[in-house]
């Protein structure tokens, strides 16, 4: 049974069968900072390996974020948004507080995230820069995804 929450007339939900893999994909592709021309199978490929979070309005998807996960001990949060003409109504840390009161990931040794500039948010749920930077490592070939 899918785990969710509504928030007046808006639902966030764990369902992966309710979520518009074409809406994350141009929003992803087109909008997003991180992954500019992002093909679709990739973005098929990496919902397929996650837990994945919808936000809905009128059944109607407006926000996602997914957690890459090992299900024991370690959580990537990722793929975080929230649709333009539905920001500034706090579904942004509803989605947050849906994704850490998650049944499972509350257990983890280490929660990780990168973001460039919603930090302020992101403290809000307990998560801080790197205690040991100096022990993270990464293989990072390209920045963008090629055009």
């Amino acid at each position: 049974m899918p785990e969710q929450k509504h928030i007046n007339e808006f639902l966030i939900s764990d369902d992966k069968s309710r979520l518009d893999v074409d809406l994350i994909h141009t929003y992803l592709s087109k909008e997003s900072y991180w992954a500019q021309n992002i093909p679709f199978e990739r973005v098929k490929k990496s919902i397929d390996g996650s837990v994945c979070f919808g936000v809905y309005h009128n059944s109607k998807q407006i926000g996602f974020a997914r957690v890459i996960t090992d299900h024991s001990s370690f959580g990537y949060l990722a793929d975080v948004f929230i649709l333009e003409p539905y920001r500034g109504k706090g579904l942004s840390k509803e989605l947050m507080k849906f994704i850490m009161d998650y049944p499972g990931f509350k257990d983890y040794r280490r929660f990780m995230l990168a973001t460039r500039d919603a930090h302020e948010l992101y403290k809000q749920f307990g998560f801080t820069p790197l205690s040991t930077p100096e022990r993270f490592m990464e293989i990072k070939p390209f920045e963008k995804y090629p055009g």
